[in-house]
Parts: C-alpha cells; structure tokens; sequence
C-alpha cells in the first residue's frame, strides 16, 4: 500500500544510496543496522518493487531503484521546503541576511539594491561575498550565506534551489594594439589559438575538469576578474569579460569586441539565477532581495 510509505523509510533509502552501504547509513542516522534494513525492506514491500540488488557483497540500486531515486529525493525535498518556509513565517524577518555575488553580476544592480533594502529592512544587516564561478556556490553549501546570485554550472547541487534573474552580456575582447584587434573580418578559432587567452579561473572544486568558453590551448589563469580587466588593457592577451565592466572601455576604445567564429555579434547571454539550500528558503528579507533583483533593468545586466 503506498499510503504507509513514510518520510523515514524514503530518508532511509537516500541515506543507503548516498553512503553505500546499509552499514554506513545506520552510522550516518546513529541507528543499527537492522533497522536500516528493516526500513528499506519494508518500503520495497510497500512499493512492490526491488529497490536494490543484494546478490554483491555490497546492495546496489536496481534499474527501478535508480528511478524512484529521484522520486524519493524530491519527496524529501518538498516536504523539508514545506517545513523550512513555514518555520520562516513563524519566525519573521531574518536577524542578518548574508548573500554571495557571482563577480559577472552588476555591482550597480547589487548596490541599487542594498539601497532600498536598507530602507526597508532597517534592522536587517546585509552581509555581502564576491566570489566567481564555482567560488560563489561555496557559502551556499557551507552555511556562511543564505542567498547565492551566480551564474549557471554544468551540474547544480542537488541540495539547493534556483530562481531566474537576469542575463549577462558576455563579450570577447581585446586591447586596441593587440593584433587581434587588427584582424581584418571574422576571426576564426584558429587563429584565436595563436595568441594567449586570459581566462577567470575557479577556486573551487564544483567545476573542476571543465572549461568554460576556453578556445586557446595558450592560457593565463587569474582568479580575480579586475586583475583580468588589467592585464586586458595592457594588452597581454585577449579574453571574455561581462559587458557592464567593459562598456566604457570599449566606447573610448580602450577595448574593442572581437568578431569571432560561431560567436554572437553583442555577446553571449549568460543566465544568472538566485540560489538557496531548499531545506532553507529566504525569509521576508531575503525574499524581498531576490524579488527585486529580477526587476534588475536590462541596461544593467542583459544583452542590449
């Protein structure tokens, strides 16, 4: 009968899978083992279905264990969302409200932002990260910030939520003098692999054996995205940068926008998103944030 399947069984099951093992899983929820198994036995019992192969000398998730997996994770996951956003209206406004900035976001949107925060959560300190990449899911996942605005990774933690904000201008460019600036036409992969490309690189681990917008086998790595502006304008090497840091450069040609093979005249829209644990939602505070951070103008942060 799937009306007596429970949140302890289901919370079991993930806890099997993720561990490896029964053994391991009863150590992780400090209950025997045979509990565990029990738990596990009885859910298969209830669903009529093998959720795992125990023929190996460790259980390994069937075919049909594989796809009430995700199942049993979202169950799990909308009912501790239910849970953490009624105890945030229970609660009220957040005593401080911490958020991590991916480094491609406007500051300008960030800053217009905290102003009327400030205004309207007077008693609310806001606590601000300015991180890249992978870098600006860290304080998600580690508790030390509540919100996370960050650009889009290849895989998004299972643990967290995401919310739709804006998009970033996205363009490759170069010094005026750089010779890539003096390519005559459409500036094909090629010929970009002959020159050095200066690329943002991860601190964290969340995007490691991946590369992002990387066409030079010829690199320079720099984790700080005004050390890169830097090197750009001093002409050693050419490189993406969002469209809001360089706008002016590019008007008082400082820096020109490159036209290169397969990319978009303007730039590339990267999608931006606010990011939670979905075990914990923003309270009144941090959900007035987000709200106002999709209202963000597209002069500010989307390709005009």
């Amino acid at each position: 009968m799937l009306d007596g399947v429970s949140l302890d069984q289901l919370r079991t099951f993930i806890a099997a899978v993720d561990e490896g093992s029964f053994s391991a899983a009863a150590r992780k929820l400090r209950r025997a083992q045979s509990v565990v198994s029990d738990l596990v036995s009885g859910l298969e019992a209830q669903i009529g279905v093998p959720l795992f192969d125990r023929s190996g000398r460790y259980p390994k998730l069937t075919a049909s264990g594989t796809v009430l997996l995700a199942d049993a994770r979202g169950i799990v996951a909308g009912v501790d969302f239910m849970k953490a956003r009624a105890k945030g209206m229970a609660s009220g406004v957040e005593p401080e409200l911490s958020v991590v900035v991916d480094v491609f976001f406007p500051i300008e949107a960030i800053t217009e932002a905290a102003k009327a925060f400030r205004e309207t959560f007077p008693g609310t300190p806001l606590r601000l990260f300015v991180e890249a990449l992978g870098g600006a899911y860290r304080p998600i996942l580690s508790g030390s910030a509540s919100i996370g605005v960050v650009g889009s990774l290849p895989i998004m933690p299972q643990s967290l939520t995401a919310e739709r904000l804006t998009g970033v201008a996205f363009l490759m460019v170069a010094a005026k003098d750089h010779p890539l600036a003096q390519f005559e036409g459409m500036i094909p992969k090629s010929e970009l692999a002959k020159h050095v490309q200066l690329v943002l690189t991860d601190r964290s681990e969340l995007s490691a054996g991946r590369e992002f917008g990387v066409m030079s086998s010829s690199t320079w790595r720099l984790a700080d995205l005004f050390a890169k502006h830097a090197f750009l304008l001093n002409g050693l090497g050419w490189g993406g940068m969002p469209l809001h840091t360089v706008q002016r450069d590019i008007a008082e040609g400082r820096l020109l926008e490159l036209s290169i093979e397969d990319v978009p005249q303007g730039g590339l829209n990267l999608p931006m998103s606010a990011v939670y644990p979905t075990s914990a939602p923003p309270g009144p505070a941090g959900r007035w944030l987000v709200e106002r951070l999709k209202q963000c103008p597209s002069k500010m942060a989307s390709v005009p």
